[in-house]
């Protein structure tokens, strides 16, 4: 150990030690934060127009097929992804950190970062296939493994070019060679990116990648993957035949798949290195002339290659999408990307109507959801419901006869402008969230079957995002229900507390005035400070309104007709000299309600007041919808019908500039409001305590500039 250390200490004397450039640890660490901001690592490779001249280049070589020219960065950066594009800088910077190495025949330098580029993207795609450790993180420790050659080379080079003449091919003389020199090549790679202050995961598969198999069995998968890859990416069929035993010892991974990964990451492996001008010509494995069975074999395989590539992009988007809007706009995004479908409408599971609805996008590229396109889930002969029950995809051109079609279907294929359609479910963990409709010819059939393991995989990110949504949503509720309850007991304990010392006041106020009045002195000062004192009980009264609990006994209301009554109201009123556009769509058949009309009086005339001073700059449109849904409030159940069971849904919706997430998420909550002068913010307060005290739900769904919506439920009044 003394002797490393001494060796150590005069390698770090060295003045030529290479350093990691700077824009590539800051772009490692932007591609690594969980918060990661594509616009952010965009404009960094934009700064460095050598790395953006390369990013460019490979972006629109053969290895991503693109059909259109990429010509910003930006567009890279989301058409390739963070994990990919972090890979391709890394490739890049990584070559240009040895300037003006010596030439030598022993060492081939070309060799060298064939062997490391074809390690990394074989590292990488295993990584892939076990997940059990980052793909992007593999490829980095894989490229990187051999770099202590390259720095034991450039500062010994007569000493280590003897050691390799003399020990020729064979791994373990090199490193007891290296080791006599004071410290194996793995060592100094290790200590090199230590200096680099790279993660210690990637150091150590730097370090261990020789070890012994029995050691490396007791090693993280990261260490079990860059040591199987190093082996089966050697030229020497011993190692090759190691790395193969490796590979089924310690990833559970046989020969006929190591082959295929190693096939398809040698084609990657070229194709970077061209793109990226690292020079691997001559060090490439010379193998004999295709014929044309090979061609075709070998255009399937780089095709493969670009979807998947194009894939990692896609799926990136779900984890930085905001809610389900987005999400299902990143899914549309990668079917027209990967599967040229450009018209697409998403059926998604409305647990309390027990049917599909569909969600279409707008002229804005908004997906609004739309009832009037909603499929029972007692339509079993309707593809889409098929699609679902057998979890399983299914097409028009696949039933016997046109005949066997329902008209629904044929509605949605009409909707959809094509010939057919293609149905693809979605379900996570065997809970179905909804079905996939996609237009389609009957000549894209065979490619869009043979292509369906791909966009499984797509739809089933889709889905599991969508799912995650749906909770995040669900629990954002019930974390503002349990706000508001806080928020009334602290209102009253404010209230009973700061109440007894005010009486105390108003009655010495009094008995000093009538002190006074009998002394003959003025009363005018006196008369100030009560008057102040009465507007402190005032605002006590404004404080506690919204945490008074309406009772209604009895209380029952005709909700259509209230409605009417406001809208009229509005009209003339507020929106009379308005740009808004207000539309109604009440269900006839409406039954009433268990609630208070002053209090839903209340309620409505706020949530339009706001809406409205939304729209008051631009103008635009406010709808309100209502429906008598028969499952009971709170239940999935549909098994209970008739007019006096169930509950009743109102929608408010309108398409203003919308609400920032950050503020969404706070809504409900007492004292929070967006609004500039003298406002209390208890509007939403008070409107979310009306409905919790008539046994009854609100959520508002809104983005920014995609306006904003208010969902209320309320029990149906029962017949006794």
């Amino acid at each position: 150990m003394k002797d490393q250390n001494t060796f150590f200490k005069r390698l770090s004397a060295l003045k030529d030690l290479p350093t990691l450039p700077h824009i590539l640890l800051k772009l490692i660490e932007a591609c690594n934060r969980d918060d990661k901001d594509l616009n952010e690592i965009g404009e960094m490779i934009s700064k460095d127009p050598a790395l953006s001249a390369k990013m460019l280049k490979l972006v629109n070589s053969a290895f991503f097929g693109l059909p259109r020219k990429v010509d910003l960065i930006s567009d890279a950066v989301v058409l390739v992804g963070t994990g990919g594009i972090k890979n391709l800088a890394i490739c890049a910077c990584v070559y240009e950190v040895f300037p003006g190495l010596p030439k030598n025949s022993t060492f081939n330098l070309k060799q060298f970062w064939w062997h490391s580029l074809r390690c990394a993207f074989l590292a990488k795609h295993m990584a892939s296939t076990q997940g059990s450790c980052r793909p992007d993180e593999a490829f980095l420790a894989a490229l990187l493994h051999d770099i202590g050659k390259v720095l034991l080379w450039v500062n010994f080079n007569r000493t280590y070019s003897a050691l390799l003449e003399q020990c020729g091919d064979h791994t373990d003389l090199q490193l007891a060679g290296e080791a006599r020199m004071g410290a194996t090549h793995a060592e100094v790679g290790a200590w090199l990116l230590e200096r680099w202050s790279l993660e210690s995961s990637i150091v150590d598969c730097v370090r261990y990648h020789h070890e012994q198999p029995d050691r490396i069995e007791h090693a993280f998968a990261m260490v079990q993957i860059v040591h199987v890859a190093n082996l089966l990416c050697q030229e020497s069929a011993d190692e090759i035949n190691g790395g193969l035993a490796a590979a089924y010892r310690l990833l559970s991974m046989d020969t006929t798949r190591c082959r295929e990964l190693i096939a398809k990451s040698d084609e990657e492996a070229l194709d970077v290195a061209n793109s990226l001008d690292i020079d691997v010509a001559s060090a490439q494995i010379v193998t004999p002339a295709p014929d044309e069975k090979d061609d075709a074999a070998h255009d399937r395989l780089r095709r493969e290659i670009q979807q998947l590539s194009l894939t990692m992009g896609i799926l990136e988007g779900f984890l930085g999408a905001e809610d389900q809007n987005e999400i299902l706009k990143c899914m549309a995004d990668g079917l027209r990307l990967l599967f040229d479908i450009q018209r697409s409408i998403f059926f998604l599971l409305d647990e309390k109507r027990d049917a599909l609805v569909g969600y279409v996008p707008n002229q804005a590229g908004t997906y609004a959801r739309h009832s009037r396109f909603a499929v029972s889930m007692k339509m079993s002969g309707s593809i889409l419901i098929g699609a679902l029950a057998q979890t399983c995809a299914r097409d028009s051109f696949s039933v016997e006869s046109k005949s066997a079609l329902t008209i629904i279907d044929e509605q949605i294929i009409r909707l959809l402008g094509g010939k057919g359609m293609f149905c693809f479910p979605l379900i996570v963990h065997n809970e179905p969230v909804g079905v996939l409709a996609v237009s389609i010819e009957s000549e894209d059939l065979p490619l869009i079957l043979e292509k369906t393991r791909l966009m499984r995989l797509i739809t089933q990110k889709g889905a599991a995002a969508l799912r995650t949504e749906k909770i995040r949503r669900r629990e954002l509720q019930m974390v503002q229900a349990k706000r508001i309850d806080a928020s009334i007991d602290l209102a009253r304990r404010i209230v009973h507390e700061v109440n007894n010392p005010l009486g105390v006041i108003k009655n010495y106020i009094k008995v000093i005035e009538m002190k006074a009045t009998e002394a003959g002195l003025a009363l005018d000062e006196l008369r100030i400070i009560n008057d102040e004192v009465s507007r402190v009980g005032r605002l006590l009264q404004k404080l506690t309104s919204f945490s008074r609990r309406e009772t209604p006994i009895d209380a029952v209301a005709d909700l259509n007709a209230l409605l009417s009554d406001i809208l009229a109201l509005v009209r003339e009123g507020m929106l009379s000299k308005s740009k808004i556009d207000l539309r109604t769509a009440l269900d006839p058949n409406l039954p009433p309600v268990a609630a208070h009309p002053d209090g839903l009086k209340q309620v409505f005339i706020n949530l339009i007041k706001n809406a409205a001073a939304a729209m008051a700059e631009k103008g635009g449109r406010i709808e309100i919808q209502t429906r008598h849904i028969s499952a009971p409030l709170g239940t999935k159940s549909t098994s209970r019908g008739g007019g006096e069971n169930g509950h009743v849904e109102v929608v408010v919706r309108d398409d203003g500039p919308g609400i920032e997430p950050t503020v969404r998420e706070t809504l409900f909550d007492p004292y929070i409001s967006t609004k500039k002068g003298e406002h209390s913010g208890l509007g939403l307060s008070v409107v979310h305590n009306i409905i919790k005290s008539f046994q009854g739900t609100i959520a508002c769904d809104s983005a920014p500039g995609k306006g904003t919506t208010f969902t209320i439920e309320l029990p149906v009044k029962p017949l006794h």
